[in-house]
């Protein structure tokens, strides 16, 4: 065998696989890795924006949660501003029925006064009319002296 034959036949069989892997395999196989580099730019960039999108959803929430704590806070003030109108409320109610049932009381009080001073004036009269009977030794008609006994009531 000679060299040079060999050599060329190598030659020969060497830039057909050259041809057949330049024409059936290396065209897939970059078409491969250039789809796949879109592939991985196009999920960069969609990383990218899930990020900035991410950044935006966390500022709303941020501004969202400050508004609800305003909110909340006002909404707490509020209610204690009605309850201290009730309780004040409450108070001025309380003090009117007090005031009410002191009133009536001071009323049945001088109700009270007023029948014990009669029913004491007109025991005076009796005993007037008793310890006079009892001094004078004889009985006094107190229908003809009513008027001196009015009077003597009307003085105690």
């Amino acid at each position: 065998m000679n060299v040079t034959a060999t050599l060329f036949g190598q030659l020969i069989v060497f830039t057909i696989l050259i041809w057949f892997i330049k024409q059936y395999l290396w065209e897939p196989i970059i078409n491969t890795l250039e789809d796949r580099k879109t592939r991985v730019a196009e999920g960069l960039a969609a990383a990218e924006e899930g990020h900035k999108f991410e950044e935006q959803a966390q500022k709303q929430v941020e501004e969202e949660l400050g508004a609800a704590k305003t909110q909340s806070a006002e909404l707490i003030a509020q209610a204690q501003k009605r309850a201290s109108e009730i309780v004040e409320k409450a108070k001025a109610d309380a003090t009117g029925e007090a005031d009410r049932i002191k009133a009536a009381a001071e009323a049945e009080i001088a109700m009270e006064r007023s029948r014990a001073s009669e029913e004491l004036r007109s025991q005076v009269s009796t005993l007037a009319i008793s310890g006079a009977e009892k001094i004078l030794g004889k009985e006094i008609d107190a229908t003809a002296h009513a008027k001196a006994l009015d009077e003597l009531a009307a003085k105690i």
